[in-house]
């Protein structure tokens, strides 16, 4: 739904466009300006308060016909307009979001345009073509020249640290490397989002919007330049069933081009570049969101956010009962009881219940009797959400949905994609269309990051594309810690992640190692529930065994009681890799969460946001003895001085939580 929206349009007779070879696009502020050059290229500048933020990048594309867009280029054509609006967001970290921005479209003779858009925290372009006929896109060149050798945070594929480039397309999950671009590993390729530091000290994010149907993009620097280039994923030609327990596909051979239309209109996705002086923008940035396609789902009443109690993470590892813990209903109805008394929404079946290696998920193992589940979460008031591998999912995706919809199942995690070619993308864009036809939620795992899906699908209520906790069942090298205090600024740009944060055991940089049955979490507790305040996720698990949240109470409810989706958001203090603090508020009550890295610190937190009116606080943050026993913490209420300022002290690897509300 879109409000107040205000539109010019300015038409040039070819003729008089032929000679033109320069145009400027401003930000509606003019703090923000696009340099846009046609001349035997079509190539882009960002300037930012005058200064040059991303040098001249050129783009095109090159279809298998041989013909090039951006080539040679022939303008017949320019439109410009603005547009001044609101944007309904019922799923997201805001009820509304405003959307502002001067366009420029510059139309070119072989049926393609390109489409500039400057807002005031980034610029985004795109390219539009409306061939009547199929046609194949053979490569695309996306550059991001940089006029200085600042350090990027690179998220690298993991998979594959040489050649040949396939073996680094199946994992979209890492923590960042920081090195000047010149320092790039030449053999590898890293995921978006990335953040470049530019001109100034001011910060570039590179981002990419509305890709239904289009390989996704990732950056290589293979000269030890200070340009960085697009790579896509050729699209398949041969695949075979393989990979975890057969549940995903293996690619033998690829098409020599990475995209294909059936002609018509056929839009592109949306390359962005966010420009930011404080890292805080960065946190609560919308510009995704803003340019993913509007919601193609007209009744959104029965999508319902919310927290799930997850079974994988802890292993199935309760106690205090007087049944064998597994794959069981008995262990279902504990974790279905478990969530009722917390009130949460949901429970998950994770890998399991269905029979193992057949990639049918009409099998479900012998102790698993999945109507009687559904009607005993019914009978308390806790939906029933299924974990799915990718092969067998899309091998029967209409029946499986219109099946388990009508038994009662309220949505899908979805698993083990680990592509993003045009095929698998495509995938993402028609489950959930086809969950959305039968009233399912999908969670996204083993996947690429999220560009707006969400947006397009309001079903769709959250991604993994994340270095989650579940690393902590076995990665003894990693500095978790530092990651979190690092994707809100970066990973979180993109959109929503499934963290799986709420764990129960916490440790401290010495004592943490990775145990797979009864894993941990680095840092200490009150950094576990500031989690829930930080981290974007619509629906959110709780990661740890049930027989622990009903043992800790104190914190468990205090987890459960956190909204999953909120009215506004602000961003309070931070500092990639350093510190983070996020407000945000649904109804009446506003929460506040902050995280440090391994240095002990105490911060100043401003709530000055709150505005006049006299305030508490609930309040849980790192006890005195936090830096040798992690889980140690301090549950107290607080009187908020009029000031509107407090100060919290943070032990290493901790964090604070607040829920404010007006006395």
């Amino acid at each position: 739904m879109k409000k107040n929206t205000f539109f010019t349009m300015l038409l040039f007779a070819p003729a008089a466009l032929f000679g033109q070879k320069q145009f400027t696009l401003q930000s509606p502020s003019g703090a923000l300006k696009a340099e846009i050059s046609v001349d035997k290229a079509v190539s882009y500048a960002v300037l930012h308060k005058g200064d040059v933020v991303l040098a001249s990048s050129a783009i095109s594309i090159s279809l298998a016909d041989g013909a090039q867009w951006g080539v040679d280029p022939k303008l017949i054509k320019k439109e410009t307009r603005t547009v001044n609006s609101v944007i309904a967001s019922p799923f997201y970290k805001k009820s509304t979001v405003k959307e502002h921005y001067n366009e420029l479209k510059l139309r070119f003779k072989g049926d393609y345009s390109v489409i500039f858009r400057a807002y005031d925290e980034g610029v985004a372009y795109r390219f539009e073509a409306s061939q009547k006929k199929p046609f194949a896109v053979a490569s695309e060149q996306a550059e991001f020249s940089f006029p200085e050798n600042g350090n990027a945070y690179i998220p690298y594929a993991r998979i594959g640290s040489t050649p040949p480039l396939e073996a680094q397309l199946f994992n979209y999950e890492n923590t960042y490397h920081v090195a000047p671009l010149s320092k790039w590993d030449a053999a590898k390729l890293a995921f978006l989002p990335i953040l470049v530091e530019s001109a100034k000290g001011k910060k570039v994010c590179i981002a990419e919007a509305d890709l239904l149907s289009y390989p996704g993009m990732l950056l290589s620097n293979t000269s030890g330049s200070q340009t960085l280039k697009g790579v896509f994923t050729a699209c398949p030609q041969n695949v075979e069933q393989g990979g975890h327990n057969m549940l995903q596909e293996k690619v033998l051979t690829r098409e020599p081009y990475i995209a294909r239309f059936d002609g018509g209109n056929a839009v592109f996705p949306w390359r962005i570049v966010i420009v930011a002086e404080k890292d805080t923008e960065f946190a609560d940035n919308d510009m995704v969101y803003k340019l993913a396609t509007p919601s193609r789902v007209e009744d959104v009443s029965w999508i319902k956010p919310g927290k799930v109690m997850w079974d994988w993470w802890n292993d199935w590892n309760i106690y205090g009962v007087d049944f064998r813990a597994g794959v069981n209903n008995s262990t279902y109805k504990y974790y279905i009881d478990a969530a009722a008394q917390l009130g949460l929404e949901y429970v998950i079946l994770d890998e399991g219940w269905s029979v193992n290696k057949k990639a049918d998920l009409m099998q479900v193992v012998p102790e698993i009797n999945l109507p009687e589940l559904v009607s005993y979460g019914k009978s308390k008031n806790v939906g029933i959400i299924l974990w799915v591998g990718y092969y067998a999912f899309n091998r029967d995706m209409e029946a499986v949905c219109k099946r388990y919809s009508e038994m009662g199942v309220k949505g899908f995690k979805v698993d083990f994609m680990d592509r993003d070619d045009q095929y698998m993308v495509d995938f993402h864009r028609r489950t959930a269309a086809t969950a959305a036809k039968y009233h399912l939620l999908i969670d996204f795992h083993g996947t690429h990051k999220p560009t707006g899906l969400q947006r397009t699908y309001p079903n769709v209520l959250n991604f993994e594309g994340v270095y989650g906790l579940e690393q902590m069942k076995w990665d003894n090298n990693v500095d978790q810690v530092t990651y979190e205090v690092t994707i809100p600024f970066i990973r979180m740009v993109a959109g929503p992640m499934d963290y799986t944060q709420g764990a129960m055991r916490n440790a401290t940089k010495g004592n943490y190692r990775g145990v797979y049955t009864e894993p941990m979490s680095q840092g200490t507790r009150s950094r576990q529930l500031a989690q829930y305040v930080i981290f974007e996720s619509p629906l959110n698990m709780m990661c740890d065994a049930p027989s622990a949240y009903l043992s800790e109470r104190e914190c468990s409810d205090f987890i459960a009681a956190v909204p999953t989706v909120w009215d506004e958001t602000k961003v309070i203090d931070g500092t990639v890799g350093e510190y983070v603090a996020i407000a945000r508020r649904k109804a009446d009550a506003w929460y506040v969460g902050g995280m440090i890295g391994w240095k002990a610190r105490s911060v100043e937190v401003d709530l000055s946001f709150l505005g006049e009116g006299s305030f508490a606080a609930e309040i849980f943050r790192d006890g005195v003895n936090a830096d040798r026993a992690a889980r140690d913490y301090v549950k107290e209420t607080i009187d908020i001085p009029a000031a509107k300022k407090i100060t919290v002290r943070m032990a290493p690897g901790g964090g604070y939580a607040l829920k404010i509300f007006k006395k």
